[in-house]
Order: C-alpha cells, then sequence, then structure tokens
C-alpha cells in the first residue's frame, strides 16, 4: 500500500466531510497534536456561524482552526495564540485565500486585548483545558462576547473518572519510550465535570456538553498518520489510544450563550487601584 492510499484510508472520514476538502499535507504539516480540523469542524456544527461574524479562536496553534472557519463559514477570525507568533500564522492565512478574514495575534488567555462585548463567538479548539480548569476563567472570558454571543471548546478529555491513579495502559510506556500519561494530564476532565463548572458560572446559560463518538479511534488514527508521514512534533500516542480503545481518552464539546451578566476582570493587575485600596 503506497503512502498516500494508506492517508487516505487514515484521514479521509466521513464524519469531517468540510475537512475532506483540505489537504493530507497541509493538515499534517501545521498540527501540533491531534487533528485541529476536525474538532473545529464537530465543534461548528453546533454553531450558528454568519458571515462577517466576529470570532475569537482562542489557542489557535498554527491556525489551521482558523482558516478552516474562515473558509467555511466566512466569519472574521482573531487567530490568538501564546506559544505560535503571528508571522507564521499570516502567511499560512495569505496562503490559504483569508488575509481579509484572520487576524493572527500573540496573546496570553488571560490578558484579552479586546473592548467588553466585542466577540460574537469565542471558540477554543484543543487549548482551553491548559487554563479554563480555573473556575473563575469561563467568567472572564465572557466579558468579551457579546450578551446572547456564543462560547464553545473542543478539547481532550475523560471519558470516565479517574480517580487518584491514571490506569496502567496510560503510565506504562509505548514501544517508541514516552508514555501518554504526562502531569498535564490532569487538567483532562470528563464531560460531566465540565458542564457543572460551567453550569455554576452566572456569565452564561445554556451549557450543553457532548463527547465525540469515537474520538479516541479518529485521534489514533491521526497520531499513525503523523507517523506515516514523518511530521511528528512530539512522541506517537496511537499505541496508548490503540490501548485505551476509548475507555478513558477521548474528547468533549462545550458550548453556551452569554447572559447579560458584567463579571469583574480578576485578572486585572489594577484592580486594587480601581477599588482605591491601591
Amino acid at each position: 500500500m503506497s503512502e498516500t492510499t494508506e492517508l487516505s484510508a487514515l484521514l479521509d472520514k466521513p464524519e469531517f466531510p468540510r475537512s475532506r476538502h483540505y489537504g493530507h499535507d497541509w493538515m499534517l504539516e501545521n498540527q501540533m497534536g491531534p487533528n485541529a480540523v476536525w474538532l473545529a469542524e464537530w465543534l461548528s456544527n453546533e454553531l450558528d456561524l454568519k458571515p462577517g461574524m466576529r470570532v475569537l479562536d482562542l489557542g489557535c496553534g498554527r491556525a489551521i482552526s482558523s482558516i478552516f472557519l474562515a473558509r467555511e463559514y466566512g466569519v472574521m477570525v482573531w487567530a490568538a495564540d501564546l506559544w505560535i507568533g503571528p508571522d507564521h500564522n499570516w502567511q499560512r492565512a495569505c496562503t490559504a485565500g483569508v488575509a481579509d478574514r484572520v487576524v493572527p495575534l500573540r496573546m496570553e488567555a488571560h490578558a484579552i486585548p479586546f473592548a467588553r462585548d466585542f466577540f460574537d463567538v469565542v471558540v477554543s479548539i484543543d487549548a482551553y483545558h491548559y487554563f479554563g480548569t480555573d473556575v473563575l476563567y469561563l467568567s472572564y472570558l465572557s466579558r468579551f462576547v457579546r450578551p446572547g454571543g456564543q462560547i464553545a471548546v473542543s478539547v481532550p478529555g475523560l471519558m470516565q473518572p479517574i480517580g487518584d491513579q491514571p490506569p496502567p495502559h496510560l503510565l506504562q510506556p509505548q514501544a517508541n519510550g514516552s508514555c501518554f500519561w504526562e502531569n498535564e494530564c490532569w487538567c483532562f476532565n470528563t464531560v460531566d465535570e465540565w458542564r457543572d463548572r460551567w453550569g455554576r458560572c452566572r456569565a452564561v446559560c445554556g451549557v450543553e456538553a457532548d463527547c465525540m463518538p469515537e474520538g479516541w479511534r479518529h485521534w489514533r488514527d491521526f497520531e499513525r498518520a503523523i507517523e506515516i508521514s514523518g511530521t511528528g512534533i512530539f512522541p506517537s500516542a496511537a499505541e496508548a489510544l490503540d490501548n485505551d480503545q476509548g475507555d478513558y481518552i477521548g474528547f468533549v464539546r462545550l458550548r453556551a450563550a452569554r447572559t447579560e451578566a458584567h463579571p469583574e476582570n480578576l485578572y486585572d493587575s489594577g484592580l486594587g487601584a480601581q477599588a482605591g485600596i491601591d
């Protein structure tokens, strides 16, 4: 079987029909982990996106999710990431023909430099778990979405609680020497844990949450495609995901609408001065 045939078998998925219009090489060369284009398509299926809407793609990585949203829905996307600078993301947007709809910037998730109520939609794809487990964060993020606007994330997550100790198959080394479960994986949550956390936030309403059917398989297949193409940045997790078979690892999707609440920005370093106590 040729490499092209192998990649087609792994990447041409009927579950993601829009993503099939994007080249294998492009997705593989610009990946930073799970397939952000698939996750963007899965997330956008549940959103009301209209041309011209202002969208913040928070933690966009190499901006392939931003490019997907701009091309597929005609929205204006601010592609924000801490680790990836705007220069290369701008070149990717230009090459993809969406220079008029993607604005790249470097941004830390607790220092969002936009006006209150600026965005119609905020999405975060394979990133929110790195900063959004803070129970204060959703309230802060909501400040930048207009009342009635949408907040939605798709992230790796747990399919069932793990307690104090991950299962052995996620801790044992794979053939490549790496273990799936690292300390950072403690930011993974179950769908119920995410739903409960968002449900307690008065700045949003209508919280919905679910898991991707066969999410582990899609993640594993993309890891295998990365192996075949030699485009890996991190050690492959395909073996661990295959051993897991979706018992513990998969993808979680959350969405909610912004309410009329106006929460304080508790991450503002000038808050003490504003309150007259500093």
